[in-house]
C-alpha cells in the first residue's frame, strides 16, 4: 500500500513538472512572438509644439522582424473623443511605395517604405488643429493585430523663447574651472623643472668648493703634494 501510493505522489509530481515545463515553453513562445511584431513608433518625443499658420511633421515609422505584407496604416485625428481619418494605404511588400488616400486638404504624405517611414506633413496649422494624432498600422502576418502609437500637437501664437543664462553661466564656470586646473598644472611644471635646475646647480657648487677646500689644506691628493724635495 506505501509502495502504491509513494508511485502515485512521484507520477503527480512528474506531471506537475511536466505542467510548469509547458507553461515555461508558451511564455518563452509568446515573448518570441512579441519580440517579432510590428512595432509602430512616433520617435523619441511624442509631442511638439508649433506656431499658428506654420506647417509640422507628424512623424511615423514601422518595424517588424518577420517581415510585411499588405501593410494597412492610417493616420487619425482625434477630435472631441471622434476620430477624423487624414489619410489611410496598403504597403504591398518591403520596399514597394504605397497609393496611399488623402481625406484631408492640408495633410500631404511625406514617408517611403523604403524607409518604414508613414510620416505626413500638415500646412497651414490652426488652433483647431490641436490635439492628438494616431498613427495606426495592421499587418496581416500577425493575424490582424493591431498596432498604433499617439503623437500630440500644441498650436501657439509664438513660440517661448529659451532662456539660456543658467546653461551660460554653467559652461562659463565649467570652462573657468578647467582653464584654471589646466594653469596650475603648468605652474607646477615649470617649478619643478627650476627646482631641478637650482638643486644641480647647488650640486655642482658643492663639489667645486670641496675640490678647493682640499687644495687649500694640502689634503692628500691636492697640490700641496706636488712641491719638490729640497736639495741636500
Amino acid at each position: 500500500m506505501e509502495l502504491q501510493d509513494r508511485r502515485s505522489f512521484l507520477h503527480r509530481c512528474a506531471r506537475s513538472g511536466d505542467v510548469v515545463h509547458a507553461g515555461l515553453v508558451i511564455t518563452l513562445l509568446i515573448g518570441v512572438w512579441y519580440a517579432q511584431a510590428l512595432e509602430v513608433n512616433t520617435g523619441k518625443v511624442n509631442f511638439i509644439e508649433v506656431m499658428n499658420g506654420s506647417s509640422v511633421l507628424l512623424p511615423c515609422t514601422y518595424a517588424s522582424c518577420i517581415g510585411i505584407k499588405n501593410l494597412y496604416f492610417n493616420w487619425q485625428f482625434k477630435d472631441n473623443g471622434t476620430l477624423d481619418k487624414l489619410c489611410e494605404a496598403i504597403i504591398p511588400a518591403e520596399g514597394v511605395e504605397p497609393n496611399v488616400k488623402i481625406y484631408h486638404d492640408r495633410v500631404e504624405f511625406v514617408g517611403s517604405s523604403k524607409q518604414n517611414n508613414i510620416s505626413i506633413l500638415l500646412h497651414n496649422v490652426t488652433f483647431e488643429d490641436q490635439g492628438e494624432y494616431i498613427c495606426f498600422a495592421r499587418n496581416p502576418k500577425e493575424k490582424e493585430r493591431n498596432h498604433s502609437a499617439v503623437f500630440t500637437l500644441f498650436v501657439v501664437d509664438e513660440l517661448k523663447e529659451v532662456d539660456n543664462t543658467l546653461t551660460l553661466i554653467i559652461v562659463s564656470v565649467l570652462g573657468g574651472v578647467i582653464g584654471l586646473l589646466i594653469l596650475i598644472m603648468v605652474v607646477k611644471a615649470v617649478v619643478l623643472a627650476i627646482l631641478n635646475k637650482v638643486q644641480e646647480k647647488n650640486k655642482e657648487c658643492l663639489v667645486s668648493s670641496s675640490g678647493n677646500d682640499n687644495t687649500e689644506n694640502g689634503l692628500p691628493g691636492s697640490k700641496g703634494d706636488s712641491k719638490p724635495t729640497p736639495k741636500a
